[in-house]
């Protein structure tokens, strides 16, 4: 090759170069990392980032605050995708809820579901706490405001006929402050819509005497009855310390979310990334170990994204 042509490759090469490296970024939004949603939006960006220099995809976890600010921060244009609970997902559709102010979010589009999660009520042992409905007069964490764990919170106290006066103390700790508060009696229980296993909870029953409390009166069973996104959910009995016999609960399903604004390609690769490599992902926490691709076209209840039906459809799920 004489030196006229070496000039001129060099140059191709030089100018193709960022081309081949050039990446969109996207962005998950978690939850706190204490939970089980930020392993689940780095697990799915882990899978995503592996193959990156085919699709020019590059992945970014975001721990948050949780569902409802997934949801609005998606609806605002911040975030690309975001991990949020399958009521949360509903209401934010159809305007409800928390999302009563700010209206219908008809752009809104699910993706995937994940696992089941339980609202999870954990109270000291010398607080005589057995029931749901012992919870008033008591001091209670009812969740940071933004996180599904107040907004499912506050559906079953609006289902009860409650407000915050009939608590003691109805504390906003974040999620990864409340194991430590509860231990330390400056709560007699915590709330988390989290899947299991899960770490804080583990603390919780661990460092201190605590017990789990079933939710699974005639109101919550109403409400899985009337909801298409509630179901009942068993903790099962020996997960935590103390925790002998399972002990029922309200359930919903931990869903990926994004905007009909998102591209088809961007939803297309996400989706594929994650289920042509399901082992390696039910491998990345012990709540995925379950995990079914037909499973997880359920539970999802706002449209699916265009991008998300192009693969379905490819790998014959739809």
């Amino acid at each position: 090759m004489n030196k006229k042509s070496l000039i001129s490759a060099a140059f191709t090469v030089a100018l193709a170069a960022p081309i081949a490296q050039a990446q969109d970024f996207l962005t998950i939004g978690t939850g706190g990392v204490t939970g089980v949603y930020y392993p689940a939006g780095g697990g799915i960006c882990r899978l995503i980032n592996q193959d990156r220099e085919t699709h020019g995809l590059r992945c970014n976890v975001e721990s948050t605050g949780g569902s409802v600010y997934n949801l609005n921060t998606i609806r605002s244009g911040e975030l690309d995708l975001g991990v949020a609970q399958s009521d949360q997902q509903f209401n934010a559709y159809n305007g409800e809820g928390a999302f009563a102010n700010s209206g219908k979010y008809e752009d809104l589009r699910s993706v995937f579901s994940i696992y089941t999660e339980a609202f999870t009520v954990v109270a000291r042992k010398d607080a005589n706490i057995e029931t749901f409905d012992d919870l008033k007069g008591k001091r209670v964490n009812i969740g940071e405001p933004g996180s599904g764990q107040r907004a499912t919170m506050e559906v079953l106290m609006d289902a009860k006929g409650w407000d915050r006066s009939d608590f003691r103390l109805a504390s906003e700790l974040k999620a990864a402050e409340q194991a430590q508060a509860l231990c330390d009696n400056k709560i007699d229980v915590m709330v988390y819509f989290v899947g299991h296993p899960n770490g804080a909870i583990k603390e919780a029953t661990t460092s201190c005497d605590t017990n789990l409390v079933s939710v699974n009166d005639s109101v919550i069973k109403e409400l899985v009855e009337t909801t298409p996104y509630y179901v009942a959910y068993d903790v099962p009995a020996g997960m935590y310390r103390g925790n002998e016999e399972s002990v029922t609960t309200l359930g919903a399903k931990a869903t990926v979310v994004s905007s009909a604004k998102t591209s088809d390609e961007t939803v297309y690769h996400t989706v594929k990334a994650v289920f042509e490599n399901l082992d390696t992902f039910r491998r990345l926490h012990p709540g995925f170990a379950g995990v079914q691709a037909t499973e997880m076209l359920e539970g999802n209840t706002a449209p699916l994204h265009e991008g998300a039906v192009k693969y379905y459809k490819e790998a014959g799920l739809l």
